[in-house]
């Protein structure tokens, strides 16, 4: 049989997704252990999630530090000893901060998870936060800050974040080199002991894991002391918005970093996914309105998109992109003309399915192991969200009509509520 390689195959558009349920437990100490049980490989990954993020933060950096050095010393064993016992058994540890969550995760072989579960309790509650590698990683966070901040794409994303939410709010701190600099032992030990230890966390448990690898865990992790007062968090108000653009001049620069957006919304906003849909549009794919203006046709970058970024208690908008100099204000005047057609014109029925068609095959690509999967899975389990969510993201998606982005774009996008940042110059 010969092939007409004319005609593309025929191809069926994705309307619904099928998920693996999750088992959710409780250990004997009542933290919740929620598990996505696929079968694909004998690996697992193990994540504990703490409400320790900078949102509970009293010195800067404090909680960007006290989950990095929990591997770096315990009673029994140096960072030396640990890295040495993770890598025997071919395991891998990520210690990851954000604004809202702190959490440890551990992946290894399922066989080997009797042998990992007691480290991993081991630098929960036991960690010593050594004074020599609490120095050698703040040398080594300084010197990349100290090269991230003569970027003008780095800084543009830090002085974006600030004219949102505010220098010192958890959603727009950036870590800066000097409050690294102040930053003492005394600082990291005090957060650990105020924001996890001994406080409440979750367990997701993705892969290969059935519930023999449940009653490991409670054995071990289910044992330990849950506090119950209430954790106080520190956020401070948000400034006054004075609606003025941001222009940090760089006259050694050739190009120039623009950020554009505006504080939004949560995913549980009745409108999350008619914005979401008008931001794809916009600019959140490679074929998008945004790349092919500004990319394509005017030449003036290698790369345009926008983005929908959201916390647990917030979220915005941002459309970025880095141009040269002198094409700056050209790029700015065809950002706000992309944005006045959005709400002036609709979307032809063609533009639309192709975008809807792309974001279904996104999102079901976006789940193909068990871990990719879990981390879906994490928008409902630690942020509340409808338990079909994820079920009816697809169907969500496509509801969305013309008339919908149009008037969500005439609504989110207007030229008063967009604030503008620029590093370079113009």
């Amino acid at each position: 049989m010969t092939l007409n390689r004319t005609q593309s195959p025929d191809f069926q558009a994705i309307q619904e997704i099928q998920l693996p349920a999750v088992q959710s437990h409780h250990l004997d100490n009542g933290a919740p252990l929620h598990l996505i049980s696929v079968s694909q490989q004998p690996v697992l990954r193990l994540e504990c999630v703490f409400n320790a993020g900078s949102w509970y933060e009293q010195v800067p950096g404090s909680a960007f530090f006290t989950m990095k050095m929990l591997s770096e010393g315990t009673p029994s064993r140096s960072s030396a000893q640990i890295n040495e016992y993770i890598d025997r058994y071919g395991a891998f540890l990520e210690l990851n901060s954000g604004p809202d969550r702190a959490s440890v995760v551990m992946y290894c072989l399922t066989k080997f998870l009797p042998d990992v579960l007691p480290l991993l309790r081991e630098m929960l509650t036991e960690p010593t936060f050594p004074q020599k590698e609490l120095d050698d990683l703040r040398n080594i966070t300084l010197q990349n800050l100290r090269v991230n901040y003569e970027k003008n794409a780095y800084l543009a994303g830090v002085l974006f974040r600030e004219k949102l939410f505010g220098a010192n709010h958890p959603y727009g701190r950036s870590q800066r080199p000097e409050a690294v600099e102040k930053l003492t032992r005394q600082g990291v030990v005090d957060f650990f002991e105020r924001v996890v230890r001994n406080r409440p966390f979750q367990v997701i448990l993705a892969g290969q894991a059935t519930e023999n690898e449940v009653l490991l865990i409670n054995r071990e992790l289910g044992q330990l002391a849950i506090r119950t007062d209430t954790l106080s968090s520190s956020v401070s108000d948000m400034p006054v918005d004075d609606g003025l653009p941001v222009m940090a001049e760089k006259p050694d620069s050739t190009q120039s970093s623009i950020r554009i957006g505006r504080r939004l919304f949560t995913r549980s906003h009745p409108d999350f996914f008619k914005m979401l849909v008008t931001n794809e549009i916009l600019g959140g794919y490679f074929g998008s309105r945004l790349m092919r203006n500004i990319r394509e046709e005017k030449g003036f970058t290698y790369g345009i998109s926008s983005n929908m970024p959201s916390f647990r208690q917030d979220g915005y908008f941002l459309i970025g992109t880095d141009v040269n100099k002198e094409n700056t204000q050209q790029t700015l005047d065809e950002i706000h003309k992309e944005i006045r057609i959005l709400q002036t014109e609709p979307v032809s029925t063609d533009e639309l399915e192709t975008v809807q068609n792309y974001m279904a095959g996104e999102f079901v690509g976006s789940l193909n192991t068990p871990f990719e999967i879990a981390d879906r899975y994490k928008v409902i389990l630690l942020d509340a969200m409808p338990a079909d969510f994820l079920t009816t993201y697809i169907q969500k998606v496509r509801a969305v009509t013309p008339t919908d982005i149009m008037e969500t774009a005439t609504h989110y996008l207007t030229s008063d509520s967009l604030r503008e940042v620029i590093v370079g110059g113009k």
